[in-house]
């Protein structure tokens, strides 16, 4: 069996009485592009600290392929960091700026400079060495920031949060850069975000973390359609939850369970539902035109709300918003509810 890249076993780091990791056990395997998401304060970048050397365990061990490093210094970890905030020296050009680690360890200037040349190709940024940091977009210095850790040849790359800065329409454009940098390297990722989108669009498996454990592993379309718990379906995406009796009513179970929005299908109130589909009437009480979908928010029979997304194939937004206060029938494959806690 392969050795993990990255292996914590029974892990904690506590702060006085804040536990920020607790007792948490992971492997991340060579090569992956994995995600750290969690809510702030869930523990996510305090790992990722652990990793690097920054932090030290209270408790348990790190490995790396292999070796215990929980008691290792950064500079002894074959591994390398890429901030928010990029960490780039405003004097040097960006030749300068990427080329420092190997001029730190005392690789010659021309080698130096052709490893350089690569990693600007590498990152879409030919021609761009004689620049200074201050001369280049957000996005343009998150690539400088990302190659300069890339020459080192790391054998883990950790990623802290480090789009989190940029714009919208940038920040996805990059998610997409990055995750194809990643494969083109080979090398592992380890990425920390807040943004489940983020996540769920550039990972080979995300750990979802709340409250300094780790809720769920596994790849974007498990954490997605299989959420172990209420915390995961409701923080990874929509989700509506559905517990106690109104879910007997549907299921035959009280047990809590969770159907995303886009699942649903709105119906007229005598709709029929086909073989294997589950269902419930309710209201429809309010209506969110989107453009490119409407959000509806139905009052069900026996108390509560569900979300419905619908995506606007041929409706406009006066048929839409003329739902508002209607008598529907929902329904959703039985295999799209998934249950979750105990």
């Amino acid at each position: 069996m392969t050795t993990p890249a990255i292996r914590f076993d029974k892990v904690s780091r506590h702060f006085g009485e804040v536990k920020a990791v607790d007792n948490a056990n992971l492997e991340i395997q060579d090569g992956e592009f994995f995600s750290m998401l969690g809510p702030s304060g869930s523990g996510k970048t305090t790992c990722l600290r652990m990793i690097a050397g920054f932090d030290r365990p209270t408790s348990g061990n790190i490995f790396l392929y292999g070796q215990n490093v929980s008691d290792l210094p950064p500079y002894k970890r074959d591994v390398n960091t890429v901030f928010q905030d990029y960490a780039l020296f405003p004097h040097m050009t960006i030749e300068e700026n990427i080329a420092y680690g190997l001029m730190v360890k005392g690789v010659s200037k021309t080698e130096r400079y052709r490893q350089v040349d690569e990693m600007l190709d590498l990152v879409r940024l030919p021609g761009f060495g004689y620049r200074k940091p201050s001369q280049l977009s957000g996005g343009q210095r998150q690539r400088v920031a990302l190659a300069r850790a890339l020459i080192n040849h790391p054998k883990v790359l950790l990623l802290d949060e480090p789009l989190g800065a940029l714009d919208l329409k940038l920040r996805q454009q990059m998610q997409v850069e990055l995750k194809a940098i990643q494969q083109r390297v080979g090398i592992t990722f380890i990425f920390v975000t807040h943004d489940q989108e983020e996540a769920l669009t550039m990972s080979d498996r995300i750990a979802v973390f709340n409250e300094g454990k780790i809720e769920q592993v596994g790849t974007p379309s498990e954490i997605y359609e299989r959420p172990v718990s209420p915390f995961v379906a409701g923080f990874v995406g929509t989700s509506n939850l559905i517990s106690g009796e109104v879910a007997k009513r549907i299921t035959g179970s009280d047990q809590t369970f969770s159907i995303r929005p886009e699942k649903i299908h709105l119906d007229s109130p005598n709709g029929r539902s086909e073989k294997d589909m589950l269902s419930i009437d309710g209201v429809v009480r309010d209506v969110v035109y989107l453009g490119l979908f409407t959000r509806y928010l139905v009052e069900i029979e026996g108390g509560g709300d569900l979300v419905v997304v619908v995506q606007n194939l041929k409706t406009t937004s006066m048929d839409v918003l003329s739902a508002r206060g209607q008598k529907v029938r929902l329904h959703w494959h039985k295999d799209h509810a998934s249950r979750v806690g105990g």
